[in-house]
């Protein structure tokens, strides 16, 4: 049998944060874990629109616990802003699902200069991240989930010289490089959990061609490129329903039998049932998930190491 939403445990007493979670992916994500009984944080930039989201999910379930927290993962300030008042209200944080982002946008910069993609995508989550880890670590057994993307196949190495890509700019490339930081994040994340002997565990997801706004905001943007408006029209009518998307991140955010370092995603690469999927193009990947670390910790300012 296929795993739905209908799979997720009891989360009676659990607190979540979800990043993005006022549209598409995110919304649906935090829809469903309200719907297993977590207290959900709904952390979002577009007040309007998070105000609707709650709306939709008390609807539906009338006695949900929610709480929403600005955050706009483009302003690290705003990030920390965030960040704080989570642990203000929470000694602990059983789940954080790193899931927004923007893709293919016109060569724009972040709050702090970082280029759009990479600054939203990533190091928005690397700091959130980093800022909740003594909440993390007071739970249980807590997950991070970072949601990446086939766009990572096509992404060119991170040069720690121009991280921002100012000497040779493309909205694709600069989305699949986000898309590949996600990937080795979430596995440099696990490596350090490992080592200092934490029950945390970091897991990855990608929706494949799943049928959100992301590729309507893209044309809308005028960053996409000629194939863009085509590339909206096929995910329209051949991609997944956001129901069917979520569920990679889903399952990799609630499967008991889930674990630090797996990658979930649809089973035929693009569409299908959520399942454990392996990882390919290692070659070279340790090199790759320390320059990250150390290009993050600089670009940022903010270090993530996990004490024992």
């Amino acid at each position: 049998m296929a795993w739905t939403e209908r799979d997720i445990p009891d989360l009676s007493g659990r607190t979540v944060v979800v990043t993005g979670a006022n549209g598409g992916l995110g919304l649906q994500t935090a829809l469903a874990l309200a719907g297993a009984g977590a207290h959900v944080v709904l952390a979002a930039r577009d007040a309007a629109k998070t105000a609707a989201a709650q709306l939709r999910i008390r609807a539906r379930y009338p006695s949900v616990s929610l709480e929403v927290v600005p955050l706009d993962l483009g302003d690290l300030s705003s990030v920390a802003a965030a960040a704080d008042a989570v642990l203000a209200r929470h000694q602990r944080v059983d789940l954080l699902v790193n899931n927004a982002g923007v893709m293919a946008m016109p060569q724009r910069t972040t709050a702090d200069g970082f280029e759009l993609q990479f600054g939203v995508n990533h190091l928005g989550h690397w700091a959130l991240t980093a800022h909740l880890l003594p909440a993390l670590l007071r739970a249980p057994v807590a997950r991070v989930v970072t949601v990446t993307s086939t766009a990572r196949h096509r992404a060119r190495r991170l040069d720690p010289a121009d991280p921002h890509l100012r000497r040779d700019y493309g909205p694709w490339a600069a989305y699949s490089r986000s898309k590949m930081a996600n990937l080795h994040f979430g596995l440099g994340l696990q490596q350090r959990f490992a080592a200092a002997g934490v029950a945390a565990a970091s897991l990855l997801a990608h929706p494949g061609l799943t049928d959100t706004d992301l590729p309507a905001r893209a044309v809308r943007e005028g960053g996409a490129g000629r194939l863009a408006p085509m590339f909206e029209v096929v995910t329209a009518r051949s991609g997944m329903s956001v129901v069917e998307g979520a569920r990679p991140q889903l399952r990799a955010a609630t499967d008991p039998r889930a674990r630090g370092g797996e990658l979930y995603a649809p089973r035929y690469g693009s569409r299908g049932p959520a399942v454990r999927r392996p990882l390919l193009r290692t070659r070279g990947l340790q090199e790759q998930i320390d320059v990250l670390w150390q290009v993050s910790e600089r670009e940022t300012g903010v270090p993530l190491e996990v004490g024992g």
